[in-house]
């Protein structure tokens, strides 16, 4: 039968497509921006790059060697801790390159050790023990490296100083193109009058500048309050009190020291925490960040509907296809992809903020695994920001369009009309130009015919014959220029 016939074909072909999909399991084993489950490091790795130094495992260590490092070199330097003495200069520069020159090769290391000790911040400290084994002046101090510290003492200080060299080497320069690139366009087109929508349907005339600085100014103020954030961390010990630093030496104000160690890192000190900083400054900068990140994807709705009436015309790349099976198609897909990922940023941003400043009594590791998304969010914002600069690169004014708009809406006319009739007490100026042009189209030929009828000064009736839709902006250009 014809069912026998399948079954036996498909019988044989099992061994076959076994075969053929073995040596692909054995590929996939290999990280690359084509396996990477993440399209963050996969399908959109180049454009991302500039935060593996930052947010990578690589990155975490180095700054966790950054910490501990600093941590030692106060110890060395307080003159209440004898035991650790004042080491030289030859030995405070080999301390400040082993922070400057950590490489790849140390940071495989420390995963070597890690495989051992099951732990990532106790892995740290015998790879810089090992360091210390290499200079004959720190050898026997190696075990004052992580003194009276918790892992939680070095890894939230290693968390803010990742965030603080990420937002400003990374996302600060980068919002800050963005928001340049908006304001150019704006300043181009100050003087450009475009017809305003209000619930969609025609509305007072602005400007294509104008209606770009109102993001400027938006993204502006949150990227500031992203900058301002404080980033802020705790070397306190155990449960914050400096237990074992008390016992061991309470001659030393551990206060002070803890606050200069966190000082020289380039981070606030958080005097009240528990074994954990409280994540608090991270939402705070998260919460500004997804609040600049909802402007951009109030811009790229805005700007994606222009396009589709025709406000903008996009400029054809060439080779590049639109759709598969449309040839004439240029599509706003940059826009459409700066708010997708803007979108997964906010969510990602979202959660963090909620969760990072609650944890269980003195502390859980329920925060521990959600910290290692810190640059996820980043990234995606990231990849939208340069995706909105690319779109806005591809943009030009659609003057023809524009011009069509306004000259079949001259109905807008009717509110500096009734407000002028109101200033000369003309008796029901809002009912009479709704009467006239609710719902109805008004050329500029029965616009100026009404206005001939009012029954006000000759000056104030030349005023209002001399405005068209086209004029009629206010202080939309000098507001654009502002910004």
């Amino acid at each position: 039968s014809s069912m026998a016939a399948l079954l036996r074909l498909g019988s044989s072909l099992r061994p076959r497509l076994s075969l053929a999909s073995s040596p692909h399991r054995r590929t996939l084993e290999t990280l690359s921006a084509l396996t990477a489950i993440s399209p963050i490091d996969g399908r959109y790795g180049s454009k991302t790059k500039d935060l593996r130094k930052h947010f990578s495992e690589y990155g975490l260590i180095s700054k966790r060697v950054a910490v501990e490092i600093e941590w030692f070199k106060m110890l060395a330097t307080h003159p209440n801790i004898k035991e650790v003495p004042a080491i030289s200069a030859e030995a405070t520069q080999f301390l400040d390159q082993t922070v400057t020159n950590f490489s790849e090769k140390g940071a495989e290391r420390v995963k070597e050790i890690e495989k051992t000790t099951n732990h990532d911040v106790k892995a740290v400290e015998y790879f810089l023990k090992e360091v210390f084994d290499q200079n004959a002046e720190l050898a026997p101090l190696k075990e004052f490296i992580h003194f009276a510290c918790t892992s939680e003492d070095i890894n939230n200080a290693a968390y803010g100083l990742m965030l603080s060299s990420a937002r400003s080497e990374v996302m600060l320069p980068l919002m800050d193109r963005n928001i340049q690139a908006i304001r150019d366009f704006a300043h181009q087109n100050a003087d450009v009058p475009m017809l305003a929508r209000t619930h969609g349907q025609p509305a007072t005339p602005t400007t294509v500048g104008k209606e770009l600085a109102n993001f400027v100014y938006r993204a502006t103020m949150h990227r500031d309050r992203f900058a301002e954030a404080p980033i802020r961390a705790k070397l306190n010990g155990a449960v914050g009190n400096f237990n074992a630093h008390i016992v061991a030496y309470p001659e030393v104000d551990w206060e002070e020291a803890c606050g200069s160690v966190l000082s020289a890192l380039g981070v606030e000190l958080n005097p009240y925490s528990t074994q954990i900083e409280p994540h608090d400054f991270i939402a705070e900068m998260f919460d500004a960040l997804a609040r600049h990140n909802t402007v951009v994807i109030d811009y790229d709705r805005d700007m994606w509907g222009y396009i589709s009436l025709g406000y903008f015309k996009q400029k054809a790349v060439a080779g590049e296809i639109g759709s598969s099976t449309m040839p004439h198609k240029i599509n706003p897909i940059d826009f459409e992809n700066s708010e997708g990922n803007l979108g997964v940023a906010n969510a990602i941003f979202s959660h963090l903020s909620a969760k990072l400043p609650i944890s269980r009594f003195q502390r859980d590791l329920s925060d521990s695994t959600v910290l290692r998304s810190l640059g996820v969010g980043m990234g995606h914002t990231v990849i939208a920001l340069q995706s909105n600069i690319k779109a806005l690169g591809r943009l030009d004014v659609n003057q023809e369009r524009l011009d069509q708009d306004l000259d079949l809406n001259w109905e807008v006319l009717a509110e500096p009309i009734q407000t002028v009739m109101r200033r000369y007490d003309v008796p029901e100026p809002y009912e009479k130009l709704k009467e006239l042009t609710r719902g109805k189209r008004v050329d500029k030929v029965g616009m100026q015919e009404f206005v001939q009828s009012l029954e006000v000064p000759d000056h104030v009736k030349q005023t209002l014959m001399q405005l068209t839709p086209h004029n009629y902006t206010g202080l939309a250009a000098e507001l654009t220029r502002r910004v």
